[in-house]
């Protein structure tokens, strides 16, 4: 047995050791708080349309750090937001979007960018125009939080045929001329490519899209009635914007019409997609329209249906916008690019019109055909100057309404403009979802879009590159846009 001094020796050094041991081990720092944390708050699933309820998700700089279960931890957070009966999704995208109209409207351009802001949309897709070089500026002062507005993605200039339509457009005809205009989008870091259809030739609108497939540019566009869309999305195309072109082929009659356009070009009146249009509605084909819907969903080209425009220019005869509330945020210099479309819609006739009404309830009915043939469907609103009364903010709210009009469910809508354009733009892995690693681009609503789409009018707090505007705060906001 060990004396009494025996032990007590062994129980120094052992004490004497353990401090020795805890001496020499570092503190370990206190975890820096979280900027934000919003607690027990209903995630939206936007890839799954299911809502993970009672949740946690804390953000540290411009990226979601933690989403779990409320209440398995606690976390220190600079703020917090008590999302208890509120729903969190990721921040709308708005797909199809326009900055333009020369040096004399840069500002006027640049006022609109807190009005997505206050409507949800954290990121927009300009679809070309002419001011690419303070396009690029905002970007990078909205990455460097300078500046309020959404996450910016642009096809800077248009290509275009010669004596092309829009101002600052690239005008292809040759080889020679399209690898150029190639190269000039690539120095300006452009993120696709957009392709017009007012004199571009059959030709030349195909090889662009060739050769910037070889490149790894991305091409979305309008489409001249001269190119099939199947040998276009056999080309490679990305995105076909509006419905024209995808209407033009569900037409039971699309090669004889086609070979009618193209023998036309070399005539006095070469004919257009307007005079083409009742002939392709009388002949729309069911079939046909299966046909190209499968196709376009095998190559993954997807369709930017752009209802809300369609419907506010068919309305436009009939519509008074003169008491439009959004009229007060608009610059008087893009309210003036409105005259053109308002003065046209004016003038045409009464069987014009009501062409145009029937059009419009056919392109609803494709948009549904679209989602359950496997074709994507991106949401855009066409917004911007000189395309009348269609708000930026606004208009992506009203396109949403219109696509579940249409027949796609809320979920469908939504992923049409959250985790789809994500995904167009190749950001997938830090954009779309409400996940661990992915920007901080929140939208936080009182009520839930999946039960009413509406409900995305709701707005309690929306979260820009981790930063949170309250209502409070988007609302003054809009009143310093409003003043200028």
């Amino acid at each position: 047995m060990a004396s009494f001094r025996t032990i007590f020796f062994r129980s120094g050094l052992l004490a004497s050791t353990c401090c020795l041991l805890w001496a020499g081990q570092k503190p370990q720092p206190a975890a820096a708080p979280y900027d934000l944390v919003i607690s027990h708050v209903n995630v939206i699933d936007v890839a799954t349309g299911q809502i993970r309820p009672d949740q946690m998700v804390a953000l540290r700089g411009d990226a979601i750090a933690v989403v779990e279960k409320a209440g398995a931890k606690s976390y220190a957070a600079k703020r917090t937001l008590d999302g208890r009966g509120k729903y969190l999704l990721p921040g709308l995208w708005d797909m199809h979007v326009h900055f333009r109209g020369g040096d004399s409207l840069i500002q006027a351009n640049q006022n609109l960018l807190p009005l997505f802001l206050a409507h949800g949309i954290t990121a927009v897709r300009d679809a070309g125009g002419d001011m690419t070089p303070a396009v690029m500026s905002w970007r990078r002062q909205i990455g460097a939080g300078t500046l309020a507005g959404p996450r910016i993605f642009t096809s800077g200039p248009k290509i275009d045929g010669p004596h092309a339509y829009w101002p600052g457009s690239l005008e292809v005809e040759t080889p020679a001329q399209i690898n150029k205009a190639l190269d000039s989008l690539q120095k300006l870091h452009v993120d696709y490519v957009k392709i017009y259809d007012s004199n571009i030739s059959r030709d030349a609108y195909l090889n662009v899209i060739s050769e910037a497939e070889k490149r790894g540019l991305k091409t979305t566009g309008h489409m001249p009635y001269s190119v099939k869309l199947g040998e276009a999305v056999d080309r490679g195309l990305d995105a076909s914007e509006h419905l024209y072109y995808v209407f033009k082929a569900c037409s039971s009659k699309e090669d004889s019409l086609t070979n009618l356009v193209r023998q036309s070009l070399t005539t006095a009146h070469p004919l257009g997609l307007f005079a083409m249009l009742p002939a392709v509605e009388a002949t729309y084909s069911p079939a046909a329209a299966t046909r190209i819907f499968q196709q376009m969903a095998a190559h993954h080209t997807a369709v930017v249906p752009t209802l809300f425009i369609s419907k506010t220019l068919a309305d436009l005869p009939t519509t008074d916008h003169t008491r439009d509330t959004m009229l007060a945020y608009i610059d008087p210099k893009i309210q003036a690019t409105y005259t053109r479309r308002l003065s046209s819609a004016k003038g045409q006739s009464a069987e014009a019109a009501q062409f145009r009404k029937k059009l419009e309830v056919r392109f609803s009915g494709l948009v549904p055909k679209l989602q359950a043939a496997g074709v994507t469907v991106l949401a855009g609103s066409d917004s911007g100057a000189f395309n009348s009364f269609t708000y930026p903010g606004a208009s992506l709210i009203g396109e949403l309404e219109m696509l579940v009009q249409a027949g796609l469910t809320p979920a469908q809508a939504l992923r049409a403009a959250t985790l789809n354009g994500a995904r167009f733009m190749g950001v997938e892995k830090t954009a779309g979802t409400v996940a661990v690693g992915k920007n901080a681009d929140l939208l936080l609503l009182a009520q839930n879009p999946l039960t009413d789409i509406r409900n995305v009018r709701t707005i309690n707090t929306v979260i820009a590159r981790g930063k949170p505007y309250s209502r409070q705060a988007l609302g003054a906001m809009l009143q310093a846009v409003k003043q200028k």
